[in-house]
């Protein structure tokens, strides 16, 4: 019996951690972290819909179970985009 080889993934991103602090978001071996302070629409959701994440193009993610449109910018720099949602 042979075994198949592996191929290359077919998912560029990954949440790699969940804490009490944040979220941290794994693309294409780089590691982004997402602070409960800076992104509060996802401190109370469910680790189910936390890890649901697609990316739509390179540095573009979406979470479509809570509907949340995110790119690596943002994330990397949150202090140039000071608009946040007042629902939480």
């Amino acid at each position: 019996m042979n075994s198949l080889m592996h191929g290359k993934s077919i998912s560029e991103v990954e949440v790699s951690n969940i804490s009490a602090h944040g979220v941290w978001l794994l693309s294409h071996d780089k590691e982004l972290f997402m602070s409960y302070d800076d992104f509060p629409w996802f401190k109370e959701q469910t680790v189910k819909s936390i890890i649901n994440v697609e990316e739509q193009s390179p540095g573009h993610f979406y979470w479509p179970d809570l509907d949340i449109d995110l790119t690596e910018e943002i994330i990397e720099h949150p202090e140039r985009f000071p608009l946040k949602s007042k629902i939480i």
